[in-house]
């Protein structure tokens, strides 16, 4: 896009942003579209609305008309996303629903297999636009299926809460863009980067303190609605257990670990090692294919094991593999012990990822479907941005620290070579990079390569640092996992188990 459109990388990376913001802001809103309209119509609506995105971004001329194309796809995913649980809950029962949960479930560990392969693969050998005329096709396939699915047909009389609508969209929006952008505009002060400051202070923290505000006046707001009678945006009775509320809480803590895994290891291949993106989805495969195919055969366990145990299993192995990447990674990712670690943690997220959400999916009355599917859309959403934002803000600060600490007490880097040099700069960067940086000074070759050996050997050290940090929070997530129901899931419970008031 940079060369076609002849705009700067950040302008064309907005595609991407505009696409994450349109989800997160719309997608408890479309549950309650689903609910109006009906799931198999609304599903084919916003099917069709995807595909006249795909044909914007494969006809776009202008970077302003693929910025248009993934804001109409956004919207599209953010009904899709909820619309999908509640076609499991019409369509599948029993073994048959697990299954289709299972699938769901470890569907985006699927689409991240597709993303690096195809994607990386089109990206490096062809270009940007043949991506679309495959997601064009998937889109015209899926329509067609879509004519076997059944459902009910809506009911008019639901009205969509206007005022909780903005209140959350306006929370995930602040909270995304905050938790994304702490490390260009600053954790804390304001940096260069940063489209403006309040006296001094980053962009960044305020909107996730503005965006908590608004998240807790979403929820002020909704309580009140229900206990006045009227129609919720978001049904909060699926939360209203311990149990369902303990599942949440997990798949935040889940889905955040997936993020800051699927940021570190592409960056560290890609940005330190200089390879290709085809690179990277071949050193990703293991890990997400591992997670794609546990996510989908961890139901046969159902029967024999409660939630409960699976769960604390699950974090049990991936605490460990972490903790093993922390001792055996090195800067080569082909070796066995790291893709070792990687499978390992696959099986514990895999099975993570689809146990907790078929606890919330098999707590709530069918007519409550697409609220758990909104909810599972948001969380999902806000746990990525957060597990990459303070991932990649550990990494940078661990490594900056290292790096100074490091450069001060080598005898060989005077100070006065070092001041010619921004280390805020020189973190994240190939050897050539640096080796480049450090040309422009007044430093000798054998500085340079001084320089460059610290470097190399602060990013392994901080590396494993990060996997070491990411262990500890696996760990402290069996705190909500010995919260899950010692039952063994069955299957979603039918509209007449709806609980009184609900």
């Amino acid at each position: 896009m940079v060369k076609d459109f002849g705009v700067p990388p950040t302008t064309a990376s907005s595609t991407i942003v505009v696409y994450g913001l349109a989800v997160a802001a719309l997608v408890m809103t479309g549950a309650k579209l689903g609910q109006r309209i009906g799931w198999v119509l609304i599903f084919r609506i916003v099917v069709a609305v995807f595909a006249l995105s795909s044909v914007l971004m494969i006809t776009a001329t202008s970077i302003g008309w693929a910025i248009g194309g993934q804001v109409l796809a956004g919207a599209s995913a953010a009904i899709i996303v909820p619309s999908l649980v509640a076609l499991i809950a019409e369509n599948y029962r029993g073994a048959q629903q697990a299954t289709a949960v299972g699938s769901l479930g470890s569907a985006r560990a699927f689409s991240g297999i597709s993303a690096f392969l195809i994607g990386g693969t089109l990206g490096t050998f062809v270009g940007w636009r043949p991506v679309f005329f495959i997601t064009l096709a998937l889109a015209i396939a899926v329509f067609a299926l879509s004519f076997g699915l059944r459902g009910d047909r809506g009911d008019p009389a639901i009205r969509i809460d206007l005022v909780a609508s903005a209140l959350i969209g306006a929370a995930v929006v602040l909270l995304t863009l905050g938790f994304n952008n702490l490390n260009a505009w600053g954790i804390l002060l304001a940096e260069p980067g940063a489209p403006f400051s309040v006296l001094g202070l980053s962009p960044a923290p305020l909107f996730v303190v503005v965006g908590v505000m608004f998240g807790q006046a979403f929820f002020l707001w909704t309580r009140r609605r229900m206990r006045l009678g009227k129609v919720p945006l978001v049904d909060l009775s699926v939360l209203g257990k311990r149990s369902e509320r303990a599942a949440v809480y997990a798949m935040f803590i889940i889905v955040a670990m997936e993020a800051a895994v699927n940021f570190t290891v592409p960056t560290y291949i890609q940005v330190v090692q200089g390879r290709t993106p085809f690179d990277t989805s071949l050193a990703m495969m293991p890990f997400n294919l591992t997670v794609f195919v546990t996510a989908t055969l961890i139901v046969r366990f159902y029967k024999r094991f409660a939630p409960r145990t699976i769960a604390l299993f699950s974090f049990t192995l991936t605490t460990l593999a972490l903790i093993w990447l922390s001792v055996v990674v090195t800067n080569n990712w082909e070796t066995f012990p790291t893709i070792l670690g990687l499978v390992v943690f696959g099986i514990g997220q895999g099975s993570l990822v689809t146990l907790v959400f078929n606890v919330l999916v098999t707590a709530a009355p069918k007519t409550l479907a697409g609220d758990v599917g909104s909810i599972r859309g948001t969380t999902q959403n806000l746990a990525s941005a957060v597990g990459t934002a303070v991932m990649g803000a550990l990494l940078v600060t661990l490594l900056s620290m290292g790096f100074t600490q490091a450069v001060a007490a080598h005898k060989d880097l005077p100070p006065e070579i070092m001041t010619q040099v921004d280390l805020d700069q020189v973190n994240f960067l190939s050897n050539d990079a640096l080796k480049a940086k450090f040309e422009e000074t007044d430093a000798t070759p054998a500085q340079i390569d001084a320089a460059v050996a610290i470097n190399e050997e602060q990013r392994l050290r901080t590396l494993r640092l990060g996997f070491l940090v990411l262990a500890g929070i696996s760990a402290i997530a069996a705190l909500p996992a010995s919260r899950l129901p010692r039952y063994r899931p069955e299957e979603i419970p039918a509209p007449d188990n709806l609980p009184e008031g609900a």
